[in-house]
């Protein structure tokens, strides 16, 4: 039987398959083609919408609103963590180092009344002992306070404890001494010395160490407070400028002078801008009047006055121990230490004249100054009378109660008690006018940032509506 040919392409014949062998695959479907990423459709889409004008002002309405939103957060977040600082400054940390200054000036005062109380014999006069409960009382309150605002591992914090466990030895040597001295036993001089020994080695410099921590805080607190926004400047002049330009190129395409939703947002703009510029300036004004003024003050005046209640310590210890306490070149070591305290305090008198600026200031620490010449005069003869054996006429003049050492003590450190209560009032005021300057500008922030987003979008949707 005759089979009809086949052919292939252009008629040439093709053999038959061989008996058997598969059959010849055609070719298969088409594979689906690839569909691109979403995102690379987005931006195909936005480069297409780039290319004409309605899609060119949204790209604009979209960058201007989130300049202005990102202008105004960034504001509100810097302006709120510096007025915490201030408020920091002005009601937590200038509060803790003041009390620190008072717990080593009670502790230092507490010192002074007992070797006062000893040395006027077997009956303390009531009121010396009263002065050095009230002391002792203070400072036990002043380190409750301070240690429930303080934690616990912190250098503040041991300090504290430190201050608390010694403060109990310290007591219980001056009940001996006094016990001793009632009795007109010669060992209450020796828990005298031994008691102001724990202040001078323990107690005093560990309320040093607190002080200089919680006004290294201070100083922190100022830091943080005065440090420039320049973040949120940096982004408020980016968003005027892109606004400006934005408002030029609506110009040159319309010829129209203003578009309103573009003004406002410009104005809302500027507006936050000036706020935050001048406000912080005058934040840092005020901050750094009370740091300069009032702060740096404080600190010279209270280690004047517990330079003062230091050397009058030594002076009663003095007559105390009558040389029993020697330095290695064989000097009465708390005659020696007297000298340094003085020395100390003449110093730090001179510093807190330059420091003062008002009258307010000055006159305190002037009759301070004077009282210490006076001061030093007075223990000189003390001093010389002593040497040459009479002993109660140098106790005479050290503890009595007309021209003595010891009402020139008492006039020094009246007015440095009064030339701190000035300085304390100038810090606050000088630190609450910073802390206003700074009231209300993050909320203000953030309400006319939303308005400028506000008029932004706004005004870039007028300019879309004349496409429909």
């Amino acid at each position: 039987m005759a089979h009809p040919p086949m052919g292939g392409p252009g008629g040439t014949a093709v053999a038959p398959a061989p008996a058997g062998a598969p059959a010849p695959m055609g070719p298969g479907p088409h594979p689906p083609p690839v569909r691109a990423a979403a995102w690379t459709e987005g931006m195909d889409r936005l480069r297409a919408g780039a290319t004409t004008e309605p899609g060119r002002l949204r790209i604009i309405g979209a960058v201007l609103a989130a300049l202005v939103v990102a202008f105004g957060a960034v504001t509100a977040w810097q302006v709120s963590d510096r007025a915490s600082a201030a408020d920091d400054v002005v009601s937590r940390s200038q509060p803790l180092s003041a009390d620190a200054a008072s717990i080593y000036r009670s502790l230092a005062d507490a010192d002074t009344s007992a070797a006062s109380g000893f040395l006027a014999g077997a009956q303390e006069p009531p009121a010396v002992t009263k002065k050095y409960d009230e002391d002792i009382a203070e400072a036990s309150r002043l380190l409750v306070k301070a240690a429930a605002n303080t934690a616990g591992t912190s250098a503040s914090g041991r300090q504290i404890t430190l201050l608390n466990q010694q403060l109990p030895r310290y007591t219980g040597l001056i009940e001996r001494a006094r016990a001793n001295n009632r009795q007109g036993l010669p060992l209450g001089g020796a828990y005298l010395r031994y008691a102001n020994e724990q202040m001078t080695t323990q107690l005093l410099p560990a309320a040093k160490r607190l002080y200089d921590e919680e006004t290294d805080r201070l100083y922190r607190d100022y830091d943080d407070a005065s440090t420039w926004p320049y973040l949120a400047l940096g982004l408020g002049v980016v968003a005027l400028g892109t606004l400006g330009w934005a408002q030029r190129r609506n110009y040159r395409r319309t010829n129209r002078v203003f578009n309103q939703g573009l003004l406002t947002a410009t104005v809302a703009s500027a507006a936050v801008l000036l706020w935050l510029a001048v406000g912080h300036a005058l934040a840092s004004a005020g901050l750094e009047d009370s740091r300069a003024h009032g702060q740096e003050s404080l600190r010279v005046l209270n280690d004047a006055r517990i330079s003062s209640l230091q050397a009058r310590a030594n002076e009663n210890l003095t007559l105390v121990s009558r040389g029993a306490v020697s330095t290695k070149d064989g000097a009465d070591k708390y005659d020696a230490d007297y000298t340094a305290g003085m020395k100390d305090l003449d110093a730090r008198l001179a510093a807190a004249a330059r420091l003062a600026e008002d009258r307010g200031g000055k006159d305190p620490v002037q009759r301070a100054t004077k009282s210490v010449t006076a001061w030093k005069a007075l223990h000189k003869e003390a001093r010389d009378t002593d040497n040459q054996g009479n002993y109660d006429m140098a106790l005479e003049k050290v503890t009595g109660e007309g021209n003595s050492t010891g009402t020139r003590f008492g006039e020094v450190d009246t007015a440095l008690a009064n030339a701190l209560e000035w300085e304390q009032r100038e810090f606050t005021e000088a630190a609450e006018d910073g802390r206003g300057a700074l009231s209300g500008l993050a909320v203000g922030a953030a309400v006319l940032a939303l308005l400028a987003a506000a008029g932004a979008v706004l005004g870039i949707g007028r300019r879309l509506s004349e496409f429909r």
